[in-house]
């Protein structure tokens, strides 16, 4: 039928018997069809192999060999179906956006013509062929189609036109993995063919956070792409892979297709997969009434370097600072710096699992003054949860400290910490590390946060240094590096809605461990004597004790190492024996 007959739009019908022939649109395929002999080949019984007589058929050469008509078409990176690139071709005025291409074929000869298509009204077809040209057509689709048809040259032809194009005033169509299969008529090819679909997959050992993946190998393929549902998530050069950062007790499709220099294939035929329980994470051994936490640098900065194994052991929670960001909202990882020293990754969850079983917590420290991490709607929040538990599942994390300096979300964070604590259970360990500032007024971001999951809190060790002056509970203003700047202040959250148990006194454990701020231990000690017993304060005293004051933070366990571990040798102590 001609496009007007088939109910194609008809304000251009005037033109439908001309452009019938003339007019139909050549776009991308992913050709996996068995290649079909030619009559010639079949006759001589000697066949040699079908080829893509069309060039630069993915559009990965932009437009080389590719003539549109009125500067319709170009090259664009999204959508594609295979490759990197795929043609967009935009009717305008009296132009349908044709894009065309001039092919060497054999004459007596069978060519099978597909591309795959997307958008808007789009045609493929072939002219000159010196039989019956050919064209098919597609009214639109939001998702990649293949369109098919064959042609047969005539006994004289030795070059025929494809092409592909829109339809008058409608909207762009795109077009990927052109192919003109069949002999090759003198212009060869280009170097290979797409590869045909992987068959095979299947899912071997799985654990709560990771699965192997293996599949049939393709002849032609130099490359694997896997896909998470839907998603591409990894890619291998052989037909095997491990797939990980999975969360736990959570159901996964997974797909594979297979790549070389022409594109990439269809996927494969999915495969199911049910992570098990997870076992690695949440569960350190419960942190003590009155506890040290100190700050592990995965980088070195001039401190001292430490593997954990080095850490002192009156440090009850570590934090290992800190995750990175990924480019998906909310998703955090973890790098451990070769700076660090450890031979592998193994030797460091060694070391972690080393600390908790001496009764210590290994948390995760996301943050930090560079940190980049955003957790501002619904799917950052599950996405902070999943990646979050997954790495407790894979080092063995006891939980996470939020140590976000460049503000925080209170409704969506309040999410990801419920989502993540729902995950890991109990016994994980949340802290949270805010600056002065934040901490103020309990209309604060962070402060609403840490009310938000009181139930779920382990402890707030508020960065008392790198600020300027602040208000106590008194309303009177307070400078930093004072008993009183630490007790006063201390007093806004004991006074505003936390625990005791959920309220520290974070410091630099020497003068190089911040710009500004640092007090001596025993001024450290004064304060936490003058909230818990009432004695070793300054100007101000608070109006009761709070015996429960979980304990004392530091930034950070190598510059306190660096001075000796002076500050936890005299700050451990004497928060091992409050009330």
């Amino acid at each position: 039928m001609d496009r007007v007959r088939q109910g194609r739009p008809g304000v251009r019908h005037r033109f439908g018997a001309a452009i019938a022939v003339g007019a139909a649109a050549a776009l991308a395929v992913t050709a996996l069809a068995a290649p079909a002999q030619s009559a010639d080949a079949r006759a001589a019984g000697s066949a040699a192999a079908d080829v893509n007589v069309a060039k630069n058929a993915g559009f990965e050469s932009d437009l080389s060999n590719w003539t549109c008509a009125a500067n319709s078409g170009a090259a664009v990176t999204s959508p594609v179906h295979g490759g990197a690139k795929a043609l967009k071709a935009t009717p305008a005025g009296q132009s349908n956006a044709e894009c065309s291409q001039i092919v060497k074929v054999k004459p007596n000869s069978t060519y099978k013509l597909s591309s795959w298509v997307q958008g808007g009204y789009a045609y493929l077809g072939a002219r000159g062929t010196g039989t019956t040209d050919v064209s098919t057509w597609t009214p639109g689709n939001s998702s990649w189609q293949q369109l098919s048809t064959s042609f047969t040259t005539g006994a004289n032809t030795t070059s025929v036109t494809v092409y592909t194009h829109g339809w008058y005033g409608q909207s762009a169509y795109y077009a990927d993995d052109v192919s003109v299969l069949g002999p090759d008529g003198g212009g060869g090819t280009d170097p290979v063919e797409i590869p045909a679909v992987p068959t095979g997959l299947a899912a071997g050992t799985t654990t709560s956070t990771s699965v192997d993946l293996s599949w049939t190998p393709v002849s032609t393929a130099t490359g694997y792409t896997v896909y998470r549902d839907g998603t591409k998530v990894a890619s291998a050069t052989g037909a095997s892979t491990t797939v990980t950062g999975l969360t736990p007790e959570t159901t996964y499709s997974f797909q594979v297709s297979a790549t070389n220099a022409a594109g990439e294939s269809a996927k494969s035929t999915a495969v199911s997969v049910k992570t098990p329980k997870g076992n690695g994470g949440g569960d350190g051994g419960p942190v003590p009434k009155h506890a040290l936490t100190g700050y592990w640098q995965n980088f070195n900065n001039g401190a001292t370097v430490q593997k954990l194994r080095d850490v002192s052991s009156e440090y009850d929670i570590i934090a290992v600072s800190f995750a990175d960001a990924t480019t998906t909202p909310g998703q955090i990882t973890f790098n451990l710096d070769p700076a660090v020293g450890y031979s592998s990754t193994a030797d460091f969850k060694a070391d972690i699992a080393a600390k908790k079983a001496a009764g210590k917590s290994v948390i995760l420290s996301v943050g930090g003054e560079k940190g980049t991490i955003s957790v501002n709607s619904d799917a950052s929040a599950t996405a902070f949860a999943n990646s979050a538990y997954a790495l407790m599942q894979e080092y063995g994390f006891s939980g996470v400290d939020i140590d976000l300096e460049n503000g925080l979300n209170p409704t969506y964070m309040t999410k990801a910490l419920r989502q993540l604590a729902a995950k890991a259970g109990p016994k994980m360990v949340l802290t949270m590390a805010p600056q002065t500032i934040d901490m103020q007024s309990t209309s604060g971001g962070y402060f609403q946060t840490a009310l938000n999951v009181k139930d779920i809190l382990t402890v707030v060790n508020m960065q008392y240094y790198n600020s300027g002056s602040m208000l106590g509970c008194d309303g009177k203003v307070y400078s930093q590096g004072s008993v009183d700047f630490l007790t006063a202040l201390a007093c806004i959250q004991l006074e505003g809605g936390l625990d005791p148990s959920q309220v520290g006194i974070g410091v630099p454990a020497s003068t190089r461990g911040a710009g500004s701020g640092y007090v001596a231990p025993s001024v450290v000690n004064n304060a936490l004597d003058c909230l818990t017993r009432g004695t070793g304060c300054g100007s101000f005293k608070p109006s009761k004790t709070y015996p429960a004051l979980r304990g004392a933070m530091t930034w950070s366990t190598n510059w306190d190492a660096t001075a000796g571990n002076a500050w936890s040798n005299a700050v451990g102590p004497k928060v091992h024996s409050l009330p």
